[in-house]
């Protein structure tokens, strides 16, 4: 049986500030309702498969699994992982994984795809894994290699080698080239542009792993050995997985392996590593502006326009990404966006909060959006989902004011549990323990008001968590 690995991790710092280190790309609605994420599960519906496994970062947690939930999708767990350490550990972790639940007699066959990636042809997508299916049961590590339709420099390149059927071995892999070699690769008709999609046993992935870095593969098997498992959430021992080297699966393995194969995709693909790359996958209006949100242009054309919160307006603009969110604004040169990340580089440098997260924030029982800050004051909106509560806890540097806007509210507050619904407060003084938990059956709305010297996300005491964060 086929058994997806989605792999979820990556911050997806060229999309800023749409990504953000806290909420990066895969979890993003870039084309469509759902997700990129959800768009990855969604696309493997007529095809015969087992539940798949998520591998994400322990941050990316609660929005990974509320995406799976609203999505409707059934998983067989989510691995957490520690540290980032490339795609080599993250597989051989889903791997061992997969291999461990297995039934005697059978051999898990992983599917490894990223969850980030666009497929606009879902039935080329499920012709071209088919078609690798063979292979991949005869003991081959298949890779898909997509159809390059331009001298692509963002992407590296698969040579093909001797032809087998519907898959070439792989002659080797190359780097990212410059434009004249690009140009060179697509006259040759014999390159693919590397996809890191994958499928094969999970036997053979390790075998492979156990020949050319048994480092990986042993710090792997302590890291997953004694599992701590949180409900849906499988966490791996952090100080040995922190040990492991840091490489991804073509330098660990495919590079290397003779059982290498490459099947071609043509089901227009894109990894969306770019606005310019979302720009080209996005549907766009008779001047070929891609339009997103609250937006007016006159005499502007080829631009990316998000506008997540205020009315956009374009004038004689040509060639430009203007994304506005709640609390960040990006203009660039669509031929330059590729030095976004330089922003987001900065950011971090100087320790600005808009590198890691958006101004409204998903947490496991909802959401806050921070709405207005001052020296000693912060307000912020607050939605608590049906049956969700949040840790118990106090603060040593600021109270709160609680008013509910609609809905109702438990609210814990020192040694007294009362009820607080619309147009009705509470006054949490400094240092008390409180709870506040929604028992009804709408979304709890309502606005905090926080005033004190230090207002900081981590001024927070956890006494009882139904998340596992105390």
């Amino acid at each position: 049986m086929i058994i997806p690995v989605i792999m979820a991790g990556g911050i997806g710092s060229r999309l800023w500030p749409l990504s953000r280190e806290l909420y990066p790309k895969q979890f993003l609605s870039v084309t469509g309702d759902m997700s990129m994420l959800q768009q990855t599960i969604a696309r493997l519906s007529t095809l015969e498969h087992s539940a798949p496994i998520l591998i994400c970062n322990e941050e990316h947690r609660f929005i990974a699994a509320e995406q799976m939930r609203l999505g409707g999708f059934e998983h067989d767990g989510i691995i957490l992982e520690p540290v980032g350490r490339n795609t080599a550990p993250a597989i051989a972790l889903a791997a061992l994984k997969a291999i461990n639940a297995a039934d005697d007699g059978d051999e898990p066959l992983l599917l490894v795809l990223a969850a980030d990636h666009i497929i606009e042809n879902e039935l080329a997508f499920i012709d071209s894994v088919e078609k690798a299916l063979p292979f991949a049961l005869n003991n081959k590590l298949v890779t898909f290699g997509i159809v390059p339709n331009a001298p692509e420099t963002g992407y590296g390149y698969i040579k093909a080698g001797i032809v087998e059927g519907d898959a070439f071995s792989v002659s080797e892999f190359v780097e990212k080239p410059d434009l004249a070699t690009a140009k060179s690769y697509l006259a040759t008709n014999e390159y693919y542009w590397n996809s890191g999609m994958f499928i094969f046993k999970a036997s053979r992935y390790l075998e492979e792993l156990a020949k050319f870095e048994p480092e990986i593969l042993e710090i792997c098997k302590q890291a997953i050995a004694t599992p701590s498992q949180d409900v849906e959430f499988t966490r791996v021992d952090s100080t040995i997985f922190e040990t492991c080297p840091d490489k991804s699966i073509d330098y660990a393995v495919m590079e290397k392996t003779n059982s290498a194969m490459v099947v071609p995709m043509d089901a227009g693909w894109s990894d969306v590593g770019s606005f310019s790359a979302l720009w080209d996958v996005s549907e766009k209006d008779e001047h070929y502006n891609v339009i997103k949100g609250d937006v007016i242009t006159v005499d502007s054309t080829n631009n990316y326009i998000f506008a997540e919160n205020k009315l956009v307006s374009i004038v004689g603009a040509d060639n430009l990404v203007v994304i506005e969110t709640k609390d960040a604004i990006l203009v660039a040169n669509k031929d330059k966006v590729q030095d976004v990340k330089a922003i987001v580089d900065k950011l971090k440098k100087s320790g600005r909060a808009e590198q890691k997260l958006h101004r409204e924030v998903y947490r496991p029982w909802g959401k806050y959006d921070s709405i207005d800050f001052g020296a000693r004051d912060q307000v912020k909106r607050i939605t608590v989902q049906p049956g969700e509560k949040l840790s118990i806890q106090k603060h040593y540097h600021r109270s709160e004011h609680w008013i509910v806007v609609s809905g109702t509210a438990s609210v814990l507050n020192g040694d007294k549990t009362i009820i607080v619904t619309e147009n009705e407060s509470t006054y949490i003084p400094l240092g008390t323990i409180h709870a506040l938990e929604n028992p009804g059956k709408i979304p709890l709305e309502m606005i905090e008001v926080q005033t004190g010297s230090y207002l900081g996300e981590d001024d927070i005491v956890r006494f009882e968590d139904r998340y596992g964060r105390s």
